[in-house]
């Protein structure tokens, strides 16, 4: 299966397309997109030099699994997924923000507290907490929308009233969106006998609503600990079992890459890759509960797009 990295799809009504770091978005008539997760790959802000096969499909079934399981929590975007790898919904007009939410403290944050942080997005965090310790209640840390090729930089609530990008009524519905979705995921990673460790989600407004956009609990945009064992692994110190993202990010860190000028993305062998992929359907099948069904029956996979797409407008 090759690996799907660029599509330039001509569709009815097309007005334009955006490249992302994942996903290639087209403009339907300024009223529908058309969201194709590619098998891309990114990390530290950096698209990677090779595709993973399945990846794209992997994160927009997930991702369309929890977008119907929210629709009672908040409006989404979503109007149909004709096509393993297509998401077609209304268009919004984004907020240039990522509502980031944290259960435990890890990743870029443990990073920070490490250091002597004891503040990120002016959410205060208390002293005397060890890596993975979860929180005594989810934080909200969110971030700026960066273009491509620039980082994502931390923004207080403060800061995001003061720039005006987004009003204090809208801010308000924005974070209990966000902590309703996240107490809503980390519901059904339970009975999967998984903990939503941190997520981030992304809004816009359609005809003056509020609508969540984009992927959802993909692995991606979250990380996941196995329940089984987190307790022990805490209380002595061990690294969590993860099923996130993070994998890539330490193989990269292992071979000296963390996106910082200079650094060179090491060699991607085809086993690294096959790999990649292999840890993508895991993925899937525990978050989701269901057997991976590889949608690889036809030879001429952007053929297939475009036929289902077409369709679906």
């Amino acid at each position: 299966m090759k690996a799907i990295t660029r599509t330039d799809f001509n569709f009815p009504g097309q007005k334009s397309i955006y490249h992302g770091k994942v996903r290639d978005v087209y403009n339907i008539n300024d009223e529908k997109l058309v969201m194709v997760a590619t098998d891309r790959i990114s990390a530290f802000d950096v698209i990677l030099p090779k595709g993973i096969p399945f990846k794209g499909q992997v994160l927009n079934q997930i991702a369309a699994k929890f977008l119907d399981a929210t629709t009672d929590i908040c409006p989404n975007w979503k109007v149909s997924s004709p096509d393993p790898m297509v998401t077609v919904g209304v268009m919004c007009e984004g907020f240039p923000l990522e509502m980031i939410v944290r259960g435990y403290l890890c990743g870029s944050a443990w990073r920070a507290y490490k250091s002597g942080v004891r503040e990120i997005c002016g959410v205060k965090l208390p002293e005397g907490m060890k890596e993975n310790q979860k929180f005594p209640e989810p934080i909200i840390t969110p971030t700026t929308k960066a273009e491509i090729g620039e980082h994502d930089a931390d923004i207080s609530k403060e800061e995001i009233l003061a720039k005006g990008l987004a009003t204090p009524e809208e801010y308000a519905l924005l974070e209990r969106y966000t902590l309703a979705l996240f107490k809503r995921g980390t519901e059904i990673a339970a009975k999967r006998g998984l903990i939503l460790v941190d997520t981030k989600y992304e809004f816009g407004k359609h005809e003056g609503t509020i609508y969540l956009m984009d992927e959802i609990h993909t692995p991606d945009s979250s990380r996941y600990f196995y329940a089984d064992g987190y307790e022990e692994k805490f209380a002595k110190g061990e690294p969590q079992k993860q099923l996130s993202k993070e994998f890539v990010r330490e193989w990269l860190m292992d071979n000296g890459f963390q996106g910082k000028a200079g650094q060179q993305v090491p060699e991607m062998t085809d086993e690294i890759v096959a790999s990649i992929s292999d840890r993508y359907i895991v993925l899937y099948e525990h978050i989701t509960g269901e057997q991976f069904q590889k949608a690889e029956a036809e030879d001429n996979v952007l053929g297939r797009i475009q036929k289902n797409v077409v369709s679906a407008l």
